[in-house]
This record gives structure tokens, C-alpha cells and sequence, in this order.
């Protein structure tokens, strides 16, 4: 008998996964998980329970009245999860805080098990997860615990969802909780996660993709990349990749493989530094080919600091650019990023 994953995201970002049995509908399989979505009949009768589908597919049945759930709202990817049967893993839209749905974020706890320093850049964290492998959609983000500090910093998965060694690309910042506690962590030192969280994540795949990384933004396009490589992904996709400087230029050999991998992706790296010898100088709304645009029919996704995230946003209003979808995520160090 199968059963499928249901990612359910709230409004306040916090993200819950619960296990829908074959034939069972996503109420129920949330209820059994302590989780309380939106309800009041239960019987496809008064829509209190209306959420959104953002992927994958299901069977709503015609057990429900058209004022609970009118064609135009169904074919727009609105459903009852009352009446909602998945037949693959899916992720829910929840119109609702997770607080008020009774439940939270979820933790677990990990073990270092690398600390590998890049120049002066960045580093590459990885830990294996105590218990269970975290699920979480590519993309998205947990806050860590800096040990012995009180304090937590939100970092995006660099690695797949799923696997019991996870993985994070973290920016050094000097004097920074995490950074200094980087420079003497060792292999099994302990941490806990919380997550995971975040409303940036790959979602399903139907046109080509256009990939905009801005430093240490490059790590959930790790993740995504990776997640296309094994779903066998057929689509085109072109990852722009900018930094400041030479030596911000980090896991391009990571990037490089997925060429290998991805029958047609491509790439390409920017320097802003006027000074640099690398070939491609500026920013990355200087070296973004018309033909990744599609005309239009691209999903853009953008992680980078708040100055890139505005940047592009103009470039693409001054230049007509609407492309059929436009997922950003803006970074600060040492603040929690920011989606839409």
C-alpha cells in the first residue's frame, strides 16, 4: 500500500510534513499527526477547510457542494482537505498560522561531522542527523543553535532532502557567533535544528528555470539542483552565479559536476570586483542571455543579499521582463531570511 508525503506550509513560514495512507485524505492524515487544519463540517459543505495545492496530484472526489468549492477556485489549485486524496507526495498552501493549527516548528538534533574552510568566504558545515533524516523542500532553511552562545542563525540546505547527512554553505563574518564558533568546531560536537522553514523551494517543475545566486545564496540552488538531478529532470536550466569577489567564487567544482548530471543545464559565474581578472565582470543582470527568459515562460528563482534581490527586481520591471513565476529570497547576516 503506498503512502505519500504531504508537505503543509503555513502563513508564518513553519512547514510540518505528515504521511498520507493510500486512499486517505489529508484532514484525516493531519489530524492523526495532532496537527488541527482549518475545519468546521468535515463534509465538503461549508469550505472552512480550503487550502491551496502548489504541487503534486490528488482526486477531490464529488462529494462537495459548489459553495464550498467552485469550479473556477479548483481549476486555480484550491482544494478541501476534507475531501482531498493524494495520489502523490504534495505540497499545501495553509492559509492559517501554525500556532493556531496546534502545532510548531519541529527539532532534531545533529552532529558535526566536517567543517571545511573556503578562502575567507564561506564555509561548508555538514552534520549527521541523530534520528530520522530531516524532509524538508528543497530550498528551504532551518535556524541552528550556535552552541554555548543562546543564539540561533538560519541557514538554506545546500544538500537534499532526505538523506542522513545534511549540509549548509554558511557565509564567514568576522566576530559572528557562528563564524567564531566554526573556527574550533570538531567532528561530534552537538547541535539542534529547528525547521524546517520558508516559502522559497523549488516547486513543480513544468517550464525552463532561470537560477540567481548571489554568494553564499548559492546553497539552496544546490539543493534544487540536485533534487532535478535525480528526478531525471529533462527541463533547461541556467544558474547565474554572482559575488564580489575571486576568491567568493566557492563550490564551483559542486556546481560543475551537475553539467554532467543535468542533460541541459548551464552556467555561468560573475565577479563585481572592477579589479578582477575574471572574464565575466559586474553584476548578474549584465550576463542574463534573453534566451533564459524564455519570453517570458521561465520560473525565475533568486536567494541573495536584499541590494541583488532589488536589483533584479528593477532590471526585470525597466526591461518588460515578466516571467511566468518569480520566487526571491532576501539574506542578511545574522538574520533570518525573507520570502516571497
Amino acid at each position: 500500500m503506498s503512502s505519500y508525503n504531504i508537505a503543509l506550509n503555513f502563513e508564518d513560514g513553519v512547514t510540518r510534513f505528515v504521511t498520507c495512507k493510500a486512499g486517505e485524505k489529508v484532514l484525516d492524515a493531519a489530524f492523526r499527526a495532532k496537527i488541527n487544519l482549518p475545519m468546521d463540517c468535515s463534509d465538503g459543505v461549508c469550505g472552512t477547510c480550503k487550502c491551496r495545492a502548489e504541487s503534486g496530484s490528488y482526486d477531490l472526489g464529488d462529494d462537495y457542494i459548489e459553495d464550498a468549492l467552485s469550479e473556477d477556485e479548483k481549476d486555480s489549485g484550491l482544494v478541501l482537505t476534507c475531501q482531498m486524496v493524494p495520489e502523490s507526495d504534495c505540497v499545501i498552501a495553509v492559509p492559517a498560522s501554525s500556532t493556531a493549527c496546534k502545532t510548531e516548528q519541529s527539532k532534531f538534533a545533529a552532529t558535526v561531522s566536517k567543517v571545511e574552510q573556503h578562502n575567507d568566504a564561506a564555509v561548508v558545515l555538514e552534520l549527521n542527523v541523530d534520528a530520522t533524516a530531516p524532509v524538508f523542500l528543497p530550498g528551504q532553511y532551518v535556524n541552528i543553535d550556535v552552541p554555548g552562545s543562546g543564539q540561533h542563525r538560519s541557514y538554506s540546505f545546500s544538500s537534499a532532502p532526505g538523506e542522513s547527512t545534511v549540509s549548509f554553505l554558511i557565509k564567514r563574518i568576522t566576530g559572528g557567533v557562528m563564524s567564531t564558533w566554526l573556527e574550533s568546531a570538531l567532528p561530534g560536537n552537538k547541535v539542534e535544528l529547528t525547521g524546517p522553514l520558508g516559502s522559497f523551494y523549488l516547486r513543480a517543475v513544468e517550464r525552463p528555470l532561470l537560477f540567481l545566486a548571489g554568494g553564499t545564496g548559492l546553497a539552496p540552488f544546490l539543493s534544487m539542483l540536485e533534487v532535478l538531478a535525480r528526478a531525471d529532470s529533462q527541463q533547461k536550466v541556467h544558474l547565474i552565479y554572482g559575488v564580489t569577489r575571486d576568491l567568493d567564487l566557492v563550490q564551483v567544482d559542486a556546481i560543475e559536476a551537475y553539467v554532467a548530471k543535468l542533460p541541459n543545464f548551464s552556467y555561468t559565474t560573475v565577479v563585481a570586483d572592477a579589479d578582477s581578472n575574471h572574464p565575466r565582470k559586474g553584476w548578474v543582470t549584465q550576463h542574463m542571455p534573453a534566451e533564459s527568459l524564455n519570453d517570458g515562460d521561465v520560473d525565475v528563482y533568486l536567494c541573495g543579499p536584499p541590494p541583488m534581490v532589488d536589483a533584479v527586481r528593477r532590471h526585470f520591471d525597466d526591461n518588460g521582463v515578466k516571467p511566468n513565476s518569480f520566487h526571491y529570497e532576501k539574506f542578511t547576516p545574522n538574520a533570518a531570511p525573507r520570502t516571497t
